[in-house]
């Protein structure tokens, strides 16, 4: 099947420049190309119209999990019959192997998987080894080891209806594919055989698949909601890939065990020339556990940590990551697309994993807790990555200098279809004793200020007089909660954001901001990437002139960026000198501002603030929740009819949240599953007794 966009929307503004642009650039076989959008020119959409128009498989890389699942939601809407999926870390928590010399401390892997995110990472591998029209939006972690591709594909095995297949080999070649079978409820992952028929649920899907037998003949392949338990399709074939990623076969596991072997003599030799008794006699003990698990059942705990032997992998080469999935040429170059989202930070991000990774590694084989191949479980050197990825397209508003050295072309999108500026910006001194001037009047207009706070909360007061809002960023903590103390005893509706604030919390202030609730927002980092606040229409950057990463150029144009939802936005730029970022940064905007006013002028356009509607997803949240609540005090909790209906709906319900990448809900749903299943356990037991 083909990509096929879908949007009411056709591109507008500088967006068809900027498709053909890239798209021309593509099929004349140039690598890296970036794609310069400013905030609000809808750099996703125009990103949607290039992978249709060069039809390639795309990988989309995000810095954080939230961003991941954002546009992966935009590009599900923009190709509901196209194949987009989510691959993030599975891990919900993850304490890495480590020790630590100084005081003796080793600490064990500790993780918690998500299941259902691991079911969406199977179901992106399996993508893009049965279909072409794949777009997955993934986090840095698709550049982590992840098993064979060939191996995960060639273990596969499609069974058709009216197969001779006898039922105990059926069962046998479940086993091998890394699923546990069970008397009780199937989940992902695992199967039961009863009777004449197999029921299992596949690690990519949510639904159970049932054969019937009859002798040794699969006589019938059902799709069955694993909730409801209807029959939803009858098939006439299916196809079965791993429960995991890391899928071997035995001619394989013997090959490795041999090479692990003979690498833990050599290893052991060098620890003993060394004198090192202690760590030998460690390294021997945990390998040879190990060893004797694989034998046994083809897996052991951080089985991936031998990866090269079962990979037949040379000392050093690459792993194997998401990348080695899409599809390649015969030459062995890439074929698909690789898109780089708010690649300033994201590039810089996959460049650091590397290192941090190998340092703890590094001490681990030091002191006998792992062999030296450990070293070549890792996430891939950037190099590798940039080979691994071929023709590149980078997105930013402000595209770092690695984005601009390698970048063949640079496609500009300035211009916002809905015709809204950047923000007016005004330097204004730090210090009362000071003058400054506005960068718009001429030189010999000098206006005195009474510094920074005091002239902040004059500004502040006319835009939360005009009905709108206010947000104030400073270079240190204590700066802002000293501020915002400040501002709450001058009576302002403050709040102080922080970074040890959680996620829902902080999703909550901020609705609360755009509600009206609270009319000033002081924080250290608040305007970064992806936040969307119309209601704020001033901004002041304190100390802006103290060079560093939260003044950087960078910094201040996506700061400065984040006042163009309004259109009276404007940014205070608080400063005793200009610096090398802040005449970039100014001189920038004001080319873009030039820009759009040409372009409003040309097309009679004339900006409005966007109107975006306030939806607060933790009301929803405490309403469900309160309601929940409310309804389970209603019902009789020792029914085991009761209780089981209620588990069914929860079920489905966290189902529905995971359809459309809403994790949090799911988390929530998923706490209240838990809860309730505890509650069905002491009520089979006080009833056995």
């Amino acid at each position: 099947m083909k990509f096929k966009l879908h949007s009411q929307y056709k591109p507008a503004g500088d967006q068809p420049k900027a498709i053909k642009t890239i798209v021309d650039s593509f099929d004349k076989n140039k690598e890296k190309v970036t794609l310069l959008g400013v905030t609000g020119s809808g750099k996703t959409f125009t990103v949607a119209n290039v992978i249709e128009r060069l039809q390639k498989p795309t990988l989309v890389i995000a810095h954080n999990k939230t961003l991941a699942a954002q546009l992966a939601s935009e590009y599900q809407e923009f190709f509901p019959e196209n194949a987009v999926h989510y691959f993030v870390s599975y891990y919900d928590y993850y304490q890495p192997e480590a020790y630590m010399p100084g005081s003796d401390t080793y600490i064990e892997k500790e993780a918690q998987i998500n299941a259902e995110i691991d079911r969406l990472r199977h179901a992106s591998t399996q993508a893009l080894l049965t279909r072409k029209d794949v777009i997955i939006v993934a986090s840095v972690s698709c550049i982590y080891g992840l098993g064979s591709p060939e191996e995960y594909e060639k273990e596969n095995f499609k069974v058709l209806k009216g197969a001779k297949i006898p039922r105990n080999d059926f069962i046998r070649k479940l086993v091998q594919l890394h699923y546990e079978r069970t008397l009780g409820q199937v989940s992902s992952g695992v199967f039961r055989a009863t009777g004449n028929y197999i029921d299992f649920v596949p690690t990519s899907e949510t639904f159970t698949v049932r054969f019937i037998f009859e002798e040794d003949t699969v006589t019938s392949i059902l799709i069955i909601d694993s909730i409801t338990r209807k029959i939803i399709e009858e098939r006439e074939y299916f196809f079965i890939f791993p429960a995991k990623h890391f899928i071997t076969s035995k001619e394989e596991i013997t090959r490795a065990v041999k090479s692990i072997e003979k690498e833990l003599e050599i290893r052991l030799k060098q620890l003993l020339d060394e004198g090192k008794l202690l760590e030998a006699e460690r390294l021997k003990r945990r390998t040879r556990y190990d060893l004797a698990l694989i034998k046994e059942t083809g897996y052991c705990n951080g089985i991936e940590n031998y990866s090269r032997h079962f990979s037949g992998k040379k000392p050093g080469e690459a792993p194997d990551s998401l990348l080695a999935y899409f599809p390649h040429k015969a030459d062995g170059s890439p074929d698909f697309l690789t898109v780089i989202d708010e690649s300033h930070i994201t590039v810089s991000q996959i460049g650091a994993m590397y290192a941090g990774d190998k340092s703890r590694k590094d001490t681990l084989i030091e002191h006998g807790f792992r062999l030296p191949s450990a070293l070549d479980n890792r996430p891939q050197k950037f190099d590798e990555f940039e080979k691994f990825t071929g023709q590149t397209l980078y997105t930013s508003a402000t595209p770092g200098k690695y984005e601009k050295e390698v970048s063949e072309v640079i496609a500009e999108q300035i211009i916002r279809p809905t015709g809204l500026i950047d923000p007016v910006l005004v330097v204004k001194p730090i210090t009362s004793s000071a003058h400054g001037r506005d960068p718009r009047l001429r030189e010999d207009d000098v206006v005195e200020y009474p510094g920074q706070v005091e002239d902040f909360i004059i500004e502040a007061q006319k835009t939360i007089e005009a009905g709108e809002r206010v947000i104030a960023t400073t270079l240190t903590k204590k700066m802002s909660e000293d501020l915002a103390d400040y501002l709450e005893e001058k009576g302002f509706r403050t709040k102080y954001l922080h970074s040890e604030i959680q996620t829902l919390e902080r999703i909550e202030i901020l609705t609360q901001l755009r509600k009206g609730e609270y009319d000033i927002l002081v924080g250290v980092n608040l305007l970064r990437e992806g936040i969307d606040m119309p209601e704020v229409s001033l901004i002041a950057v304190f100390d802006a002139d103290k060079e560093g990463f939260l003044r950087s150029e960078t910094s201040l144009i996506q700061t400065i960026g984040r006042a163009a939802r309004n259109v009276n936005g404007r940014v205070i730029l608080y400063a005793d000198e200009m610096t090398k970022s802040m005449k970039f940064a100014i001189e920038e905007t004001n080319r873009r501002r030039d820009v759009q006013l040409a372009y409003n002028k040309k097309h009679g356009i004339t900006p409005q603030t966007i109107k975006s509607k306030i939806k607060d997803i933790t009301d929803q949240f405490k309403k469900d929740h309160e309601k929940a609540v409310d309804n389970l005090l209603k019902i009789d909790l020792t029914s085991e009819k009761n209780i089981k209906q209620i588990i069914k709906e929860k079920k489905s319900q966290m189902e529905e949240a995971v359809k459309v990448l809403d994790f949090e809900t799911a988390a929530l749903l998923r706490d209240e599953l838990f809860a309730l299943e505890e509650i069905q356990q002491k009520n089979l037991k006080k009833n056995k007794k």
